[in-house]
Formats: structure tokens, sequence, C-alpha cells
């Protein structure tokens, strides 16, 4: 999904009218995408009228994927467009931090120790200067209670930001570009946990201080209410799981002041002018905007068009005069906003589409505008510019311009642009340099808070509405037909000259044999041609030593097979993909490309450094032909087959039909038992009698939320929210002498050495006696956990059960962690 230029009803219009006349704004503030609630987004921006935004710390890299395999940085751009497809649904903003989503933590010291406490701090009060909302609202509180170190701290740096964002001495740093801000309050969303269950009402302690909001309200311009704009909203989080029933039934949530003015009535903005009187010197925009309102007929909504261009017009000379920090704050606001408006009146439609989805530097693309305009109004359009947020103009539409448009008639303008140097390709801003554990690195302090980039190219359309000049601004896309979904719009994407892609970015040997690296070459640009190596230590030999590709077409491919042997012995170490085009001397290191495709948020493009890890394992396997019962999210797969496993991925219809005893194990991927597709809870019985049979079963972490069977094992154990946070934490060795420590590998301590974001998670819990658990593990200041990994002998057999994450090991190449997995798998 792309996002087509949007199109309004005349619900939609008369809102807009609506939200024209109220001037006031608010800023949720919570840590993750998810955290927020939509149903507070949506009361405030489509009830209230307000100005609502969501700022979250992070862009929730650190979570699980429940749609495909991407972790880590990919997740994070899946969540921030989900984010993003949520506003758009309830009526939001969004904004960041630089913070990055390492993982759950369970303390908010930690959190700070790892983000940079006073980076983050700064970043916030960097949105709020910006934003300049009239009241913030925290979804968590500032204690143990939030049940994340994340959402603790984002409840901390808020009240610290509310004192901070006013003070001109704290990060003077950023007043060359934007003015102090003193929000007038400071709200926690809250609520409280009696009996182990969640209430949206306040604590004892604030209710003298709360007042409730009704939710659920219904929006006769949106034909809905709040509530299950919340619930679409929300479900914008397929990511996570987070699919919602929409609820019409009547629902009031508690806001408690906790910083700021005390309120005389409840209400949060009580004393806080939501009033054109705050612009100085607007009092006829006032007037003009209420007159459109009240005159606006459903059959007609070109009709108010002079009044809202006579309002437009007063506010751009006001904006002239140079007036003070707030009143040119809200006249530049609500002049997008009544432009979008007059755009809506007038059922105007433009756009700028390329001939083509992706270009690179001196490529040449057609570009096409067409405009269309419905109503009998005199509108012309003068000029249309091609431009680039850094490189400024491209490149205008100058022929038969300046034209009149006809009421009901298509105009059509193509022209070609030949892609300049210096044209940033569309790799997002905050993965252009290396982050830290805690913290994205970006170099231009202007694009911190933002949600994703600037469009690589944007059309200007400069409109004459009656007798004055008016500006718009769209992306340019890439358009096409699809017979079985019909018109489709794509982001347009910039690549480099050539990309390069591996099967993975971790290559592991356990062995001395020969193995094949697959190295896919994608044309950026037609006819282009070179060699391509893998820059390897001399010891490790590769053939061919270097490798020619010629392509003749843009986003042609050719396969280039490698066979690499690694010596006897090796330490780990990161390699490059070098490439060199034919005619030049330079030598380059090659980006891969990475595209994120879902349906439910617009596609995404990644050019990743292809930076790949090689490391010689000192592994023994025992055992060859593994069943695989692919999971949420699951990579495992092909790490098992660079080791020399045979892996055949088992349907629900091969479990049930299927013989399993010619394999020496079957891997349950995480989550497997969670997934609503799969009918695992059909044929449990006969995994059973596998293992009763001699055979070895491996369940990896499943949740006990939306679990599909009553148990997982032959003998009872739960799933608990039990988990060790701390990937550095000590392993202590209970059954030293247990096959799984011992059989084909002796496990050490140095074997959980290297391990990324966590120990494990959704450990098991109140376990048979049948069962033995081997490790045990703990955060600082907390008790020893047993549950990572547990194991139990049932007839000839034995199955196993560990939350141990070796989803995340494995893809980031930790040694010990693939000698641990192979001997869970042997027997």
């Amino acid at each position: 999904m792309a996002q087509a230029p949007r199109t309004y009803t005349t619900g939609d219009i008369e809102l807009a009218l609506r939200k024209l006349q109220v001037l006031g704004s608010a800023l949720y503030i919570a840590a993750h995408p998810d955290d927020e609630n939509t149903a507070m987004i949506a009361y405030l921006a489509n009830d209230q009228l307000l100005r609502t935004a969501y700022l979250s710390l992070t862009r929730g890299d650190g979570g699980q994927n429940l749609i495909g395999a991407e972790q880590r940085e990919l997740l994070g751009l899946i969540r921030t467009q989900e984010l993003l497809q949520a506003r758009r649904t309830d009526g939001g903003e969004q904004f960041f931090t630089r913070a990055n989503d390492f993982g759950f933590s369970k303390n908010p010291e930690e959190t700070f120790e790892i983000w940079g406490k006073e980076k983050v701090l700064a970043d916030m009060i960097w949105v709020i200067r910006n934003y300049r909302p009239d009241v913030l609202i925290t979804r968590f509180p500032p204690t143990a209670e939030a049940g994340h170190g994340h959402h603790t701290a984002s409840a901390m740096l808020a009240e610290e930001a509310f004192d901070a964002a006013g003070d001109p001495n704290r990060f003077p740093e950023q007043l060359q570009y934007v003015q102090p801000w003193q929000p007038k309050r400071l709200f926690w969303n809250a609520f409280s946990r009696r009996q182990g269950q969640f209430r949206a009402e306040a604590p004892d302690s604030l209710k003298d201080k709360s007042l409730q909001v009704p939710l659920s309200s219904f929006n006769p311009f949106l034909g809905k209410s709040h509530t299950v704009i919340a619930a679409e909203s929300r479900s914008m989080h397929r990511s996570q799981g987070f699919g919602s029933a929409k609820r019409r039934e009547e629902r009031w949530d508690n806001l408690a002041l906790v910083k700021g003015a005390a309120m005389a009535k409840p209400d949060m903005f009580d004393g806080i002018d939501r009033t054109w009187n705050r612009v100085k010197g607007a009092q006829q925009v006032a007037q003009w905007l209420k007159e459109a309102e009240d005159k606006f007929e459903p059959q007609q909504p070109a009709a108010i068009v002079p009044l809202l261009v006579q309002a437009a017009v007063a506010l751009e000379n006001l904006i002239a005069q140079k007036p003070d920090p707030e009143t040119l704050f809200w006249a530049l606001f609500k002049l997008q906003e009544l432009k979008t408006v007059i755009q809506a009146c007038l059922g105007l439609w433009f756009e700028v589409n390329a001939d083509s989805y992706t270009a690179t530097v001196g490529d040449n693309l057609k570009l096409t505008a067409e405009v269309f305009l419905p109503y009998n109004l005199p509108v012309t359009l003068e000029k249309i510019e091609v431009f680039n947020a850094q490189l400024g103009n491209l490149m205008s539409f100058d022929t038969d311009m300046p034209r009149t448009l006809e009421t009901g008639k298509q105009a059509l303008w193509t022209q070609n642009l030949t892609i300049p140097e210096g044209l940033p390709t569309n790799q997002p801003y905050w993965l252009k340099e290396k982050a830290t554990e805690g913290l994205f690195t970006v170099t231009d302090p202007t694009e911190i808070g933002l949600p994703e980039n600037q469009p690589p190219l944007e059309a200007q359309f400069l409109f004459r509405i009656g007798d004055h000049l008016f500006n718009f601004m769209r992306p340019v896309t890439y358009k096409w037909t699809k017979p079985d979904e019909g018109e489709l719009y794509r982001p347009l994407e910039i690549t480099p000259e050539l990309m390069v892609n591996t099967e993975t970015d971790v290559y592991m040997f356990a062995g001395n044999t020969t193995e094949t690296i697959t190295v896919k070459v994608v044309a950026g640009r037609a006819n282009i041609s070179g060699t391509v190596r893998l820059d390897l230590p001399q010891e490790w030999q590769v053939e061919p030593a270097e490798a020619s590709f010629a392509l003749d077409k843009r986003l042609a491919t050719q396969t280039i097979r490698l066979q690499v042997k690694p010596p006897a012995k090796s330490e780990a170490f990161q390699a490059s993909l070098l490439y060199q085009l034919f005619g030049e001397s330079q030598t380059k290191t090659a980006q891969g490309l990475l595209r994120i495709d879902y349906p439910h948020i617009p596609r995404q493009v990644v050019f990743p450094t292809t930076k790949l890890l090689f490391d010689k394992l000192e592994v023994k396997i025992a055992g060859k032909n593994i069943g695989y019962i692919e999971g949420a999210g699951d990579e495992i797969p092909q790490h098992l087959r660079q080791l020399g496993y045979v892996l055949t991925m088992l349907s629900d219809e091969d479990l049930e039909k299927g013989n399993l005893n010619g394999f020496d194990a079957i891997v349950v991927g995480v989550r497997a038992f969670n997934l609503e597709e799969r009918r695992l809870g059909f044929v449990q019985a006969k995994l059973w009698e596998y293992v009763q049979q001699g055979g070895r079963l491996v369940i990896q972490y499943q949740t006990s939320f939306g679990q599909n069977v009553e148990q997982l094992g032959p003998y009872p154990f739960k799933i608990t929210r039990d988990r060790v946070t701390e990937e550095r934490a000590e392993v202590k060795f209970l059954l030293p002498d247990h096959p799984l420590l011992n059989y084909p590998n002796k496990i050490s301590a140095d074997d959980f050495e290297g391990w990324v974001q966590e120990r494990g998670l959704y450990f098991a819990g109140d376990w048979d006696s049948q069962y033995q658990a081997p490790l045990s593990m703990h955060d600082k200041g907390e008790k020893d956990l047993a549950g990572s990994l547990i194991a139990a002998p049932y007839g000839k057999g034995m199955v196993v059960y560990t939350g141990l994450s070796f989803f995340r090991q494995l893809p980031a190449g930790v040694p010990g962690a693939y000698r641990l997995f192979v001997n869970l798998l042997s027997k």
C-alpha cells in the first residue's frame, strides 16, 4: 500500500472546518509503537478538534515480529510505518526520538544507561519546542507499575522535559532553530492494577487531581465512535498481533494532573485559550472561518471557497509581517490546514507520477502531471516544479503554462527529468550511519523527531484560485493498475547504481568443507557491467576470486556463486562485497537491496552496507535430518542448513499424515502454537507419538496468550512471563552432566559470551517432576530463574522446551548459541 492523494467526503470537510477554529494541541508520550492509547488520540483529534500527536521514544526495533522474519532495524522500519498508518486512521501526527529499542528492560536505570538519558531528553525537548503542545499526556507512570524500564523512563523524561523545555539554558544549541516552550499541564493517562487486572482509572492518591474523558463519544462527521476509530488505528500494529475488536460501549478514561496549573473545573484545557484570540491580528480570519462553516452546503462545497481564500490571504499577510513566535506558529500551521480545506472544497486533484518506481543517478525519468477540477470555478495552474529538499528545484513543467483548468476535464503534462548527482537514496535517515546499542546516529539535528524521510522528489503546484496564488505539495510517486486490485501507488525509490544481495549476512562454517555463497547482483541502472569480489583474509579460499557481471536493464539480476573454504582455524570477522565497474578505477563497497512489502503499510526499501559475518565454528554435529514447524518470523532454518542439516519444513498435513520417524529431531518455531493458521492442536498427539518412539522434540518459546493447545508437552508445565533481559547475565550450570550440556558438544560458560539483546523470554514454570532444568540465570537484583531450558524423557525419546532466544542469537552469529542448539537436536 502506498498513499494515493487523499480525497475528502463532505463529512471530512465539515469536521475540518470546525477544526480550523480550534487552536490547541496535545502531545501523547510513551516508549514504543503500540503503547499509545489510540482512543485518547482519536478523541482529542476528532472530538476536541485539537492538533494531536504521539511521541514514541523508540521505533520498536527490539520487539518480536508476527508477520515476517524482519528483526531489529527492519522491524523498527515496519513498526514506524504501522504507527504512521495508525495516525492516518485516528487523525494524529507522529514523532520519535533517536532512542533505540534494545529489548525488554526491567528498570529505568538500565534504560538511561544504555540510551544516554540526556540525549533522549534533548530529543524530547526538541520535539516539544517544535510542536509547542499546550498539554502533555503520558501513557505510563514514573514508577515500576509501568511494567517496563522503557515505559517508566518515558514518564520520567516527560516530567523533566515539562520543566526544562521552557528554560533557555537547557539545550541552548536548539535555539538557533526553535524557541523555548512551556506546556501548561502534564497529565498521566491513569490506570491502576488491582488483583492483577488493568483498570482505566486513577489510583486513589490521584483521584482528587483527575478528570474523566468520554472516549466513546460518537462522531457524526465520521460516522463512528472514537473507540471504533481507535480499534481501526490499533489494528495497524499487525507485526505485534494487535488486531482489535471495534467496541461501541461506553468508555471513560482518567487523566491525572501531574504538573502544571491546577484546574478550576474538570477540563484539561481549563484556562487555556483555544480560540483565534491567541493569534494577534487574526480576528477577521476567525469571522471568515465561522461564516464559511455556517454557509457550508454539502451539495455545493465549492461555494465557500471565496471565504476560505480571503482567510488564507489574510494569514499569508500576517506571516509576512514576522509576528511574535506564538502568532507565527499558529498562522503557519492553520494556513496549511486551510489550504487543504480549500483543495477539498474544490475537489481539486493533482499528482505527478514517474514511469518507473525506481531510478538512480543519471537515469532519465518520464514524469506525468495530472490535474482535475470538477467544479466551475476560476482556477489556473501557473506552474509545476519538481524539487528535492536538499538540492532545490530540479525542473519545471514549462509547456502550456499558465493554463486555466476546464471543468470536468483531465489536464496532463509530461516531461523528462535526469536524476542529478547528489540526489540521496531512500535509505531511512536514522539508518544512514552506524547506531550505538542505545541510540541511532542522526547527523542533521533538524531531522530528529521526524517519522520518516522527505520524499526524494516532490512536486510543487502553483494554482491561482480567484485572484490569489497558492502552492500545494505532492510527493512524486509511481502509479499502475493491477487487474485484480485496481489502481495502486508506491513510493518512488532512488537507489544506488548497483546492489548486491546475499541469502544471509551470517556464514557459519561447521567443518573444512567448501560452502557455496550465492550472490545476486541487481542493476540500479541499465547497461552496467563490472566485477564483484568477496574481501576475505588470505587464508580463506574463494573461487572465483573475482566474478564478472553484465546487466542490460534496470533491476535486472545476475546470480553468482562463490565457493568458499575456511582454514583449519579462524577467528570471527566481517567481510565486505566489493565491486568495480568496467572503465572505472575505483573499487566500491556494495550496498544491498532489501524491500519490505506488506499490504497494510507503504512499501519500504533499505540499502544496507554488505557486511558479512564469517566464523569457523568448533562444533560437532550428531544427526542430520531435521523436521521444522515454522513459527512467526523464523530465520533459524537457513542457519541450520549452513551447518549441514537437511531440513524439511513440515505443514499441518505433513504432521497429520506423514511418517515422522525419519527425522532425528523436530523443531517447533517460536510462537508456532500461537498462530491461528496452524492446526497444531489437532496434530500434537502425532508429535508425542514421535517422541515416544525415540524422537527428539524441541519447542522454542511460545506464549500463554492465544495458545491453541491445553499444554505444550506430554507432561504439564506453564509458560510464564519470566525473562532475563541482560544478555551478559551469569549462567549457572545446575546439572553440569546433563546430556543437553555435553553431547555432542561440551557446553561451558564461554558459550554464553557474545549473546545479543537478552538471554531469553517466556520461561517455563511450575513444571512436572519429569522435567529437568539444567541451567539457571537472573538479572541483577532478581531471583534465579531455572525455566530457560527444561527437558523430559518420554518413552524412548525426549521433549525439550526452551525460552532461550535462539531466534536472535543464530541470526547474529553467536557461536555458543549454535553449539547449544546443536546439542538440543542431538540424541
